[in-house]
């Protein structure tokens, strides 16, 4: 098994994280990690933060000469910004006078943050709570999709909507209907959405979707959306249906579900087959050479919670950020009078960085299972292990038909 744990405030000195589990002589290099730390940094309607902080990585244990050791790997990425917060965070005693935050702001974790754990002061529900954590999950999670691209899976996202601005033609489509370009991977759909400032797909939308955005920054205002995670390459047989938590899906739908902000995953066509007739929801199986496979992919590569061999296609709902410049109604705690909520430095929209996320948090539930499933102590015996069963297994469902 394999997991990792971050650490960390948003104005704190710096955010860590230890990954265990991950077998020796992976080849990986620090700036694999940076890389994808950058892209999630990018994005128009990003807020000032992502000017401050550039984030980088430092690797502290388990790698020698870029590669891992078998051991866990600690990474730490330092906060920028911290010299301006020192007083404000210290975690020795108190060296200055510091105003205590009572103004919840709705929609943010900071009313049931000091209602769970008995804070006086706002600002210690916001420090945890923030989206800055996420950049310890993708530096975290850089070594799950590293460990994948061995095997030849390969994961990517593109941005479908931001406040309604949906495409007129939806790639989603070509996902469901098996209809994709040749030598497509799910990198490479992440290599044309990284072109475009909102990860979009074409031209015409990347611009409708920067006017609204340009609009909500007018108004103060913000933006949510949604976007498609898609992992390629991916072989049969990861997940169960045995028991309720092992199954792949439930397992992904967590995993993006914990990204700050998503109120909603589905996997494949979603709430949309719940529409539509079973003949027109379901893959039609056939034979393509010696292998069985479906003719299309609406399940989104994954039935009975087990994966079929098909790109697996997730789909998730992010809200708009809490933070507002117009604020809404709140309530000040210290007074107990009606009030607009405060502002926290934030961005505008931030779904393509969400996109990013959840490419991340896909590759550390597909590494999670594969190395469930094929085990090694070394990414040598697991390769061997993932060679044995990928050769056998069309002659093992061949050789127990024809028992029949």
């Amino acid at each position: 098994m394999i997991r990792f744990l971050t650490a960390g405030e948003s104005h704190g000195k710096a955010l860590t994280t230890i990954i265990e589990g991950f077998p020796s002589n992976l080849k990986i290099g620090i700036g694999y990690i940076n890389f994808h730390l950058k892209r999630r940094q990018a994005g128009y309607g990003r807020g000032l933060r992502m000017k401050i902080e550039t984030d980088t990585a430092g690797i502290l244990s388990g790698i020698r000469f870029q590669k891992t050791l078998g051991s866990p790997i600690s990474l730490m990425i330092k906060n920028k910004d911290w010299d301006n917060w020192v007083e404000k965070m210290t975690s020795d005693k108190r060296l200055a006078k510091v105003e205590k935050i009572t103004i919840p702001r709705p929609g943010h974790a900071d009313l049931v943050g000091i209602s769970k754990y008995n804070f006086d002061d706002i600002r210690n529900s916001i420090e945890r709570s923030s989206a800055r954590e996420t950049a310890a999950r993708v530096a975290a999670c850089s070594i799950a999709r590293r460990f994948l691209e061995e095997f030849g899976i390969s994961i990517g996202s593109f941005v479908e909507s931001i406040g309604g601005v949906y495409p007129k033609s939806n790639f989603a489509l070509n996902l469901f209907n098996n209809n994709l370009p040749k030598n497509f991977t799910g990198w490479s759909l992440s290599g044309q959405s990284d072109k475009s400032e909102v990860k979009a797909l074409d031209k015409e939308h990347e611009e409708k979707i920067i006017n609204k955005i340009k609009l909500a920054k007018k108004k103060g205002d913000t933006l949510g959306g949604t976007f498609y995670v898609v992992a390629t390459g991916v072989p049969v047989g990861l997940g169960s249906f045995v028991h309720y938590d092992t199954r792949l899906d439930a397992e992904i739908a967590r995993s993006v579900m914990s990204i700050n902000a998503v109120k909603a995953v589905s996997i494949g066509t979603g709430f949309e087959a719940a529409e539509k007739f079973g003949s027109e929801s379901h893959d039609e199986i056939i034979l393509k050479g010696n292998a069985l496979t479906r003719k299309t992919n609406r399940a989104g590569g994954i039935e009975g919670g087990i994966s079929t061999g098909l790109p697996i296609v997730v789909r998730a709902a992010m809200k708009p950020i809490a933070t507002l410049m117009s604020p809404i109604e709140s309530v000040d705690l210290h007074t107990m009078q009606h009030v607009d909520a405060r502002r926290e430095r934030s961005d505008f929209v931030a779904v393509p960085a969400c996109a990013v996320i959840a490419e991340s948090m896909l590759a550390w539930s597909l590494a999670k299972y594969f190395i469930e499933k094929f085990g090694g102590d070394s990414i040598e015996e697991t390769k061997d292990n993932y060679k044995s069963y990928t050769e056998k297994l069309n002659k093992r469902i061949n050789k127990n038909f024809k028992k029949l």
